[in-house]
C-alpha cells in the first residue's frame, strides 16, 4: 500500500472506529469480543483498502465485514467464552439507564445471531432493509423476517416498564 492509501486507511480508522466497536459491542454483548471483532474487521479492510477507496460506500463495507466477522466466530465453538451464572463484582454504576442497558444485552443475547444482526443493524445503526440485507449477505424479505421475528422474541423476554419500546428503532 502507497504511503497515501495509508495515512487514508489511518484516518477512515480514527474516524469510525469507535462506531464499529459499538456495533461490534451491540452484536456479540462484549467489549473484549467487540473489540477483536473491530480489530479483525480492521485487519481485514486494510488488506481491501487500496480496491476499496474508490468506492463510496466503505462504512458499509465495514459494516459487511463486521457482521460477516461475527457470525464466522459464532460457528467456531472452540472459540466461545463460558459464560457464569454471576459475575464476581459489578463494574458498571447502578441506574435505570444501565439497567436498561442490561436487559436489553441480555435478551439480544438470546436471539440467534442473523437475527441478533439483522436487528442490531436495522435498528441501532438506523440501516435500511436494503442496507442490512446487503450487510448480511441475505434477501430483503429475509432481513424483514429475522426483524419481526427478532423483534417479537425481544417482546417477550423485556418487561414493558424497563423505558424500551420496542415499536421504535432503539436510540443511541
Amino acid at each position: 500500500m502507497r504511503a497515501h492509501e495509508e495515512e487514508q486507511f489511518g484516518e477512515y480508522v480514527d474516524a469510525r472506529l469507535p462506531a464499529l466497536r459499538r456495533t461490534a459491542f451491540f452484536l456479540c454483548g462484549n467489549w473484549h469480543s467487540a473489540e477483536d471483532l473491530a480489530q479483525t474487521t480492521l485487519i481485514r479492510m486494510y488488506a481491501a483498502w487500496p480496491g476499496l477507496e474508490a468506492r463510496e460506500a466503505v462504512d458499509s463495507y465495514a459494516r459487511r465485514v463486521l457482521v460477516r466477522v461475527f457470525l464466522d466466530e459464532r460457528r467456531r465453538p472452540w472459540r466461545r467464552e463460558r459464560s457464569t451464572a454471576t459475575l464476581p463484582e459489578s463494574m458498571a454504576p447502578t441506574g435505570s439507564s444501565y439497567e436498561v442497558r442490561a436487559e436489553l444485552l441480555a435478551a439480544l443475547a438470546v436471539l440467534p445471531a442473523q437475527q441478533r444482526a439483522a436487528v442490531v443493524l436495522r435498528y441501532w445503526d438506523d440501516m435500511s432493509v436494503e442496507e442490512t440485507a446487503l450487510a448480511l449477505g441475505v434477501g430483503p424479505g429475509t432481513v424483514k423476517s429475522y426483524c419481526a421475528r427478532g423483534l417479537a422474541r425481544l417482546r417477550e423476554l423485556l418487561p414493558q416498564p424497563s423505558g424500551l419500546a420496542l415499536d421504535s428503532p432503539v436510540r443511541k
